[in-house]
């Protein structure tokens, strides 16, 4: 596997699992040894190879008969909002972002609970305590900054996101479940983050995985040029 950089680096291939986006399908992923050092700059390495971090576990989709996961990458210097988008800017320019670089603040879980109980609910992630929420969005290698979107006092939004020397990788975002459909805030925060991307000189943004069949995860492909890890190589997928 040519991705691996260290030749003490193991790799563990997991127990097959429901698969949370396609329906009666199984998923494995490979996943870096938990007690293995890892650091950022290695990260980002690993990210460039199709890898994403849950907490901090480094896992990659290692099904046997699907491929349906494809990790994906925005070249922020090439991409051009839609007409929709751009009118989404215009809609949530009243907005006011606020990046935190000073780690998770316990103010987050009330809005983190009610969309999970609208977007998620019975998933399992609704019932997760305080502590497993928060370590689900941190990883102590890595420098994370919580993109906070507020509304006059009150606080509508959060984009979790890893800032690396490759780029920005978004790692979660939730939101006001009353406000979404009105303003569109995912797509909001992705475009924030592009624009973020953009400031501090990155190359890409990596929204996640991309699945096609999947609805929950088809609308990564609305921001072009986007990129899919296919094959072992980046490739433009529209």
């Amino acid at each position: 596997m040519g991705f691996i950089t260290d030749k003490n680096m193991t790799l563990y291939i997991t127990v097959a699992h429901a698969c949370s986006y396609i329906e009666d399908q199984l998923a494995v992923n490979l996943l870096v040894d938990p007690a293995y050092p890892m650091r950022a700059h290695l990260y980002a390495h690993l990210l460039d190879n199709g890898f994403r971090r849950s907490g901090g576990d480094v896992y990659r989709p290692h099904c046997k008969l699907c491929n349906a996961c494809v990790s994906t990458r925005i070249p922020v210097t090439e991409f051009q909002a839609s007409r929709s988008q751009k009118r989404n800017l215009k809609q949530n320019q009243d907005i006011e972002v606020r990046y935190n670089r000073d780690g998770f603040k316990p103010e987050y879980e009330p809005l983190y609970r009610r969309y999970v109980h609208t977007r998620h609910c019975g998933g399992g992630m609704d019932t997760d305590e305080s502590d497993a929420f928060k370590n689900f969005l941190v990883a102590g290698w890595c420098s994370t900054t919580f993109i906070e979107f507020w509304l006059k006092d009150s606080l509508v939004g959060v984009a979790t996101t890893d800032e690396l020397s490759t780029g920005l990788s978004l790692v979660y975002t939730f939101y006001d479940p009353i406000l979404a459909n009105q303003r569109g805030l995912g797509t909001f925060a992705i475009l924030t983050q592009i624009a973020y991307a953009q400031q501090l000189g990155l190359p890409y943004v990596y929204p996640g995985y991309w699945i096609e069949q999947s609805q929950k995860m088809s609308y990564k492909i609305r921001f072009q040029p986007i990129e899919g890890y296919i094959n072992g190589q980046w490739s433009r997928i529209k």
